[in-house]
């Protein structure tokens, strides 16, 4: 019998976090003087595996930086397109990220965990990667640009996140954020 090796999403973005962060921080940007916060607005959009359920609406996020780690929460709010039915859908969401610049572009990678409530979603946790790339503008790049796909799925309690993985909807996301 043929056993197939499964590794937990969880332990995926862990082994992920700790390679980054045991690599030197690289940078060929100067180092700027600007605040560790980050305030983030955006339009968002998400599709199940399929393509048959589709939302848009608006994303806002306040983060604080830890050297090249950023720490923050996330609020979506969204209007769901489904064959059947139409309604409005939020998610509150904690986010941890690791961003390294390199000049003017800075691609980060990290992970969400949050809950997902609303008319057609079941109230439930969602948790999951995610990455993106800030384009940062202005002389001290407290303006930028950014892109940011995640990759969420939901469960009710521990034991149903490993198995719920598969099951999960990818978010897109493209907006205007600020250092101050």
């Amino acid at each position: 019998m043929l056993r197939r090796f499964a590794l937990s999403p969880f332990a995926l973005v862990g082994v992920a976090a700790f390679v980054l962060a045991s690599v030197p921080r690289v940078t060929w940007a100067e180092e700027y003087d600007r605040s560790p916060w980050e305030f983030t607005l955006a339009g968002t959009g998400s599709s199940d595996k399929d393509f048959e359920t589709n939302t848009i609406g608006a994303d806002a996020s306040l983060g604080y930086f830890l050297g090249p780690f950023e720490l923050g929460v996330r609020q979506s709010i969204n209007y769901g397109s489904t064959p059947n039915a139409d309604a409005f859908n939020g998610s509150t969401r904690a986010f941890a990220d690791f961003e390294f610049e390199i000049g003017s572009f800075a691609p980060f990678i990290g992970a969400n965990i949050g809950y997902v409530y609303g008319d057609l979603v079941k109230d439930q946790f969602i948790a999951g990667p995610e990455a993106g790339l800030k384009i940062y503008f202005h002389e001290n790049h407290d303006v930028f640009i950014f892109g940011r796909i995640e990759y969420q799925f939901f469960f009710e309690d521990s034991d149903q996140a490993d198995d719920a993985f598969e099951d999960g909807q990818f978010v897109y996301t493209l907006g205007v954020g600020f250092r101050f």
